[in-house]
């Protein structure tokens, strides 16, 4: 397990942030379970352990580490037997909505694994699993396993409960929604790694403003994100270009090396947020998910192109480490569909430093709709 390899000092530091939140929890509700907060779980773990923050993509990990994916949950303890959303398929409906039960389960079980393997690609990890912080009387308890592939060759005791499909495949049991498009797992937590107690403040409020008073400041702005756009993978009407953009290798011409590519930059993206990338062919940082650094610059008329240097770097990692593409094969939309992202998107720390991920259908027209609705 991911938690048992760590210093204990990373253990104690987690331990103690998840304690603090914890203990503010009469700020939301007057349980004498604690609230938990699945954002802030993501910020205390990666910080207290060190680990790469993937929440901000829309990927299958929330974190990860030393080559261990993560998978981050917190949810009510419960009989210890409790079930929990682990993905959603709502953008994949037209795949399996005509399908029979037994193609529905085998559908999703398919998609649920692309998704893994696309997130493991993404991040460069080799083996994943979930963490979870479950919620007790007074107490948290953390608990992990696996993050399996489904065995679809194992398939077995698929059965409908009214709008739910329930199956197993040997080893997890999970339930598929289909009203919600919603994949299920249950998660047995019968045996934690760490228990401990969480003392509820009475009056929150008053504590925090104490600390206010005390600390006019509170916290450094440390790689504080400042902006952020998004950038689609394909072009008009849906489509790859087969020989610009993603497949800027195959185009006409000078022989070009197999990675090289461009992300496309559209108009509307230099027009809603004018200042957001440095000058043309001014280069930049651009940090990549799996916690590598490479340079890049924004290129050709118009500033249409978002490109490394060298050329072939983005092309290499996006490509072959994520996409899994073999060399001289087209990416096209269908691709990008199977695996469930169609856009990337780009945090400004400030204007040497940047981020990227990748991000789900549809999030490059919700970000054009802010501006033109």
């Amino acid at each position: 397990m991911f938690y048992n390899n760590q210093d204990r000092e990373f253990k104690e530091k987690y331990i103690d942030s998840l304690r603090i939140i914890g203990s503010l929890s009469n700020l939301f509700s007057d349980s004498k379970v604690p609230y938990l907060y699945y954002r802030v779980a993501e910020k205390i773990f990666c910080n207290a352990f060190s680990a790469n923050d993937l929440s901000r993509g829309d990927i299958a990990l929330d974190a990860s580490k030393d080559g261990v994916g993560i998978g981050l949950k917190t949810f009510l303890q419960n009989n210890d037997k409790t079930l929990q959303k682990i993905a959603e398929f709502n953008k994949d409906r037209y795949l399996y909505e005509n399908q029979n039960d037994n193609d529905i389960v085998g559908t999703i079980s398919n998609l649920r694994n692309n998704r893994i393997e696309f997130a493991e690609k993404l991040s460069g990890v080799d083996k994943s699993y979930y963490h979870c912080v479950v919620r007790g009387e007074n107490s948290f308890s953390v608990y992990e396993e696996s993050m399996d592939y489904i065995d679809i060759s194992n398939l077995k005791d698929i059965n409908r409960k009214k709008n739910s499909i329930w199956f197993n495949d040997g080893f997890h049991e999970y339930s598929f929604n289909l009203s919600k498009s919603t994949l299920i797992k249950r998660f047995n937590t019968n045996q934690f790694l760490e228990e401990f107690d969480v003392q509820i403040l009475e009056n929150p409020l008053e504590e925090i403003q104490k600390c206010f008073v005390e600390n006019t400041k509170l916290w450094e702005g440390k790689n504080a994100i400042v902006d952020t756009v998004y950038l689609p993978l394909y072009g008009k009407n849906k489509i790859v270009s087969e020989k610009s953009g993603l497949n800027q290798w195959n185009a006409s011409g000078r022989i070009r090396d197999v990675n090289e590519i461009y992300i496309p930059i559209p108009a509307k993206v230099h027009k809603y947020s004018p200042n957001f990338f440095p000058k043309r062919d001014k280069s930049f940082e651009l940090k990549l998910p799996n916690g590598e650094i490479i340079n890049v610059k924004v290129c050709q008329d118009n500033s249409k192109a978002l490109m490394s240097n060298p050329n072939k770097a983005l092309g290499k990692w996006l490509l072959r480490d994520v996409l899994g593409l073999n060399e001289g094969e087209l990416l096209t939309y269908n691709k990008l569909k199977l695996i469930g992202i169609d856009a990337l998107r780009i945090d400004k720390i400030d204007n040497e430093s940047f981020k990227i991920n990748f991000v789900s259908f549809g999030r490059f027209e919700e970000y054009l709709d802010l501006y033109e609705s």
